[in-house]
């Protein structure tokens, strides 16, 4: 038999919802738990009010001011915020209840009645929590689950029309020179692939299309700031590991006319992954 053709027919046996959850459970931290996310959500939900993530998502999207929309995972209102001038209505769920309740704070300040935040997770009933299809789902990086194939399920049984998914590519936002700065090894899980994979092999034909974060070189007024700027990436950080990145930050910041930031550009992309009902 071809080789090649060998390796093609093995690569369609792969059950890429196993590879999903082995690459997810040989990480060393897991950030799948509402303690985590409750703990980051009011520096969480600054940076967001700022990304460019959510702008060139949204170009990608093209929203219809029909259109209701379920926001899976929606955070602090990344998507919902400005979502609810484009659209009809957004139902906004999240695991984590400081999120929803910064996004409820966000809702009120903004004078948006539109968007209906509720504490519900990917694991909840949804029909028992009264989740009614809507015409557009979305998980915007939050596909934070062991079973990939059962919230794709679940996710696109929500949806009337069209279903968005955006997942990481490679590192993502997480800096792998920082990592070996420190002394930790880098172990992101799964990336954009698996998912992919996983829709061709239940029949969803999904087109993708990467988008950048958008946001620019950070800017710090000191290395207190930027070390405190990339405290998040490295869970329980030590205080020689902490020692560590200071003195690595003081080696890599350069001086600009706003203040201090790196001297090497860290690229972000975010694989966009859409299909139709």
């Amino acid at each position: 038999m071809n080789t090649a053709l060998a390796s093609t027919m093995d690569m369609k046996k792969v059950n890429w919802n196993m590879v999903w959850r082995e690459a997810r459970q040989q990480r060393k931290f897991d950030r799948n738990d509402n303690s985590y996310w409750n703990r980051r959500a009011p520096s969480f939900a600054r940076h967001t009010k700022t990304s460019g993530y959510a702008r060139n998502f949204l170009r990608l999207m093209n929203p219809k001011p029909e259109w209701s929309i379920l926001d899976v995972g929606c955070g602090a209102g990344t998507l919902a915020i400005p979502l609810a001038g484009l659209v009809q209505s957004v139902t906004a769920i999240d695991f984590s209840d400081v999120m929803i309740s910064i996004l409820g704070e966000r809702c009120w300040e903004q004078a948006i009645t539109n968007v209906t935040p509720r504490v519900i997770g990917w694991e909840d009933d949804w029909d028992m929590a009264g989740i009614a299809e809507h015409d557009v789902a979305i998980a915007s990086r939050s596909l934070v689950v062991e079973d990939l194939h059962a919230a794709v399920i679940k996710l696109d049984s929500k949806a009337r029309r069209k279903v968005f998914i955006s997942s990481l590519v490679g590192d993502g936002p997480f800096d792998r020179r920082i990592f070996e700065a420190i002394g930790r090894d880098l172990d992101r899980g799964p990336d954009y692939i698996c998912v992919y994979n996983l829709l061709h092999q239940m029949g969803i034909f999904a087109d993708v299309t990467f988008v950048m974060n958008g946001d620019g070189d950070k800017v710090y007024s000191n290395v207190d700031e930027a070390a405190k700027g990339f405290r998040w990436m490295i869970d329980d950080m030590t205080a020689d590991e902490e020692a560590r990145l200071r003195i690595y930050l003081k080696g890599h910041l350069v001086k600009k006319k706003e203040g201090w930031t790196l001297s090497y550009h860290h690229e972000v992309r975010w694989a966009i992954i859409s299909w139709s009902k």
